[in-house]
């Protein structure tokens, strides 16, 4: 969007700077309801938050966090997941759905890393998109979290929330990456991410918003989308905010802090 455009938040007429001030002030409320914001995948390294990250692709967190344990024991570097047998890996990872193509992606992304960056994930853009099944929403979760690299993560809760927002218009990633982009500094990429993505999966939900619990409500133009009672929406809420356990098997300690329950491992009751 140019400098200077105007957008319609609500029936009111948003100028730019106006714009900046009202997406800059949901990122400073949603850092203080949600100071243990963090990638919801388990990793302990760049590698294994590739692979987890490419894993995430139409299934939840939650799936892939059971799932791995089991796939990094067995294969714990790339050189191990490079010359695994496909049918071993399929196994393991069919309960993360498409395990088929999952697996090619895997050992082909396991493969790469061997062939061409000597078994170490790089650090930059150009060369993680190359790598099989990874694409930019992958690079900058990798980028972000495992390198300290700011990046934007355009996921289905994010795009669904700046939109919400009014923040952009646009609804293809790499244009709302960019206009989000636009909004903020650059330092604030990630963690602005992690604030979004946290706020779309604990209260503002796809079907029903809880509108009535929101803390960020009068700065929100779908305000009245979801449920506005306070008791009812309440209810709503997901994960720590709502007594749930979280995505995470090993969870930051600032999110146990916080309330948050670890999930159950794969095949718990």
């Amino acid at each position: 969007m140019a400098k200077g455009a105007k957008v319609t938040a609500g029936t009111k007429v948003e100028s730019r700077t106006a714009l900046v001030r009202r997406a800059r002030r949901i990122n400073r409320e949603l850092a203080e309801v949600y100071p243990y914001a963090h990638p919801e995948l388990d990793f302990e390294n760049a590698f294994q938050l590739v692979v987890a990250t490419v894993l995430s692709a139409q299934t939840t967190d939650l799936r892939v966090n059971q799932t791995t344990p089991a796939l990094f024991a067995k294969y714990p570097t790339p050189e191990d997941l490079a010359v695994a047998d496909p049918e071993q890996v399929e196994e393991i990872l069919r309960p993360t759905g498409f395990f088929r193509a999952k697996t090619k992606s895997v050992i082909g992304l396991s493969k790469a890393l061997v062939a061409d960056f000597g078994g170490e994930v790089p650090g930059r853009l150009e060369d993680l998109v190359k790598l099989p099944g990874v694409g930019r929403k992958t690079a900058f979760v990798v980028l972000g979290n495992a390198f300290g690299r700011p990046g934007i993560t355009v996921d289905t809760h994010f795009q669904r929330l700046v939109r919400r927002w009014k923040w952009t218009e646009e609804t293809e990633p790499d244009k709302i990456e960019a206009a989000v982009g636009a909004l903020f500094p650059k330092s604030d990429w990630t963690m602005l991410s992690h604030h979004v993505i946290f706020h779309g999966r604990r209260i503002c939900h796809a079907r029903k918003p809880a509108c009535g619990a929101c803390p960020i409500a009068p700065l929100c133009p779908a305000y009245g989308e979801g449920e506005t009672d306070p008791e009812k929406a309440r209810k709503l809420l997901k994960y720590e905010k709502g007594g749930y356990p979280g995505q995470r098997l090993n969870p930051p300690q600032a999110y146990l802090d916080a309330g948050g329950k670890p999930a159950p491992p794969l095949g718990s009751a």
